[in-house]
């Protein structure tokens, strides 16, 4: 199997899934008690899902993300975060698996992507800040934008 195998599973569908499995990773952000923005995850390998998460309190914790000021409570986790460590907690690898996550990922979760093995990231709404997408193009990962509203698919 080669590593384009490895990568895109589907062969000519690969878009079609990668919408798929991006639209249920927005449905998997309506989990998210956070008001300012809700952020759902999924790590796919070999066509499974194998861990999925959304931005929110670490377990035990209040399901409360933001202050009184309504700014992010700064142990919130990111979706990806808790996609990567719940994988981490299981009995399934990360590498070379594609990460689904419905915002382009910052610096911190991008080093997490990195260090866990994924080899793809796909993504909807575009961050902000872009010096996570730019660390994961210097690490070779893939990155694809899709833009589920105007209907568009890039390969950066």
């Amino acid at each position: 199997m080669t590593k384009k195998d490895l990568l895109h599973p589907y062969g000519q569908k690969q878009e079609q899934f990668d919408r798929r499995y991006l639209e249920m990773a927005g449905i998997w952000a309506l989990n998210s008690y956070c008001i300012r923005r809700q952020v759902g995850a999924l790590i796919v390998k070999d066509k499974m899902i194998i861990s999925d998460g959304y931005n929110g309190t670490p377990a035990g914790f209040e399901n409360v993300c933001e202050d009184e000021n309504n700014m992010t409570k700064p142990y919130v986790l990111h979706a990806e975060a808790n996609a990567i460590t719940k994988v981490a907690r299981s009995n399934n690898s990360s590498d070379n698996a594609t990460l689904y996550v419905t915002s382009s990922p910052c610096m911190e979760c991008s080093k997490l992507i990195i260090q866990s093995g994924i080899k793809r990231v796909v993504y909807s709404d575009r961050y902000h800040k872009t010096d996570g997408l730019e660390l994961l193009k210097r690490a070779g990962i893939e990155l694809v934008y899709i833009d589920l509203e105007n209907n568009t698919y890039e390969i950066q």
